[in-house]
């Protein structure tokens, strides 16, 4: 296993105050001098799957919009994030994402930067809305993706390896054009859990799940990766018709 495998976790940055009478407050975390950070928002709650209306497709991968619920999300995150420094806003080339952040984007002044790399896993045989009814019949290649934490048991689905080389590669390159700076990115659930992956080392799966219009926190200076937040939905509650799947 290399260092491209896994980004190194860098040193905690030396924030620690003294009180007026000389004792040592505890260290707080600041980003080191450079890193950005990657507010990863995933799309909101997009439209259901009928059996016999797939999805139209988008840069290999299923394209719906966003159901009323995910532009009630959609709204919120955007309540949530006004307040905040915003330097630049990122989506992928799936519309999920764009009327995602265009609440956020309206607010803010800033016009969203696409990002296709950071396009949701492919899916194989299972794209088009396929994935979500397999999903709900919970069958062996349903139970056997979970157990090896591979989204490459589909069959045609996106390989591994591919997968983790194009996620770390946006993020380093995001990284590296925005040193300094705080970037919300709107992307998808497969990404969002490749992406902590790296961060962290852990299996792809341990953050599979991440809710749509949740916000998970990196902090990236070059091959040093930071988590520092997952699916905070703390904006989200109570939001009406909620409904949570691993992907797309």
């Amino acid at each position: 296993m290399t260092s491209r495998d896994h980004p190194r976790q860098p040193q905690i940055p030396e924030t620690t105050e003294t009180t007026a009478d000389g004792g040592y407050r505890q260290h707080r975390f600041t980003p080191p001098p450079g890193a950005t950070e990657l507010l990863l928002i995933r799309h909101g709650e997009s439209q259901p799957a009928f059996p016999d209306q797939p999805f139209p497709m988008t840069d290999g991968r299923a394209d719906p919009a966003l159901a009323p619920q995910g532009i009630e999300q959609a709204q919120r995150i955007a309540d949530r994030l006004a307040d905040q420094r915003i330097d630049a806003i990122y989506v992928t080339s799936l519309r999920r994402t764009a009327q995602t952040a265009e609440p956020l984007a309206r607010r803010l002044g800033l016009v969203p930067h696409v990002e296709r790399q950071l396009r949701e896993v492919g899916l194989g045989e299972w794209e088009g809305g396929v994935y979500r009814q397999r999903v709900a019949e919970n069958g062996p290649l349903v139970q056997r993706m979970l157990a090896e934490g591979r989204w490459d048991v589909i069959p045609g689905a996106e390989p591994a390896g591919e997968l983790a080389a194009r996620v770390r590669d946006a993020i380093e390159r995001l990284a590296a054009a925005h040193p300094g700076q705080r970037l919300a990115v709107v992307t998808h659930g497969g990404v969002i859990g490749q992406a902590m992956a790296l961060a962290s080392g852990a299996r792809v799966f341990a953050f599979i799940g991440a809710d749509n219009g949740s916000i998970s926190h990196l902090v990236v200076r070059g091959s040093d990766w930071v988590v520092r937040g997952f699916n905070d939905t703390a904006h989200l509650e109570p939001v009406s018709g909620r409904t949570v799947t691993a992907a797309s």
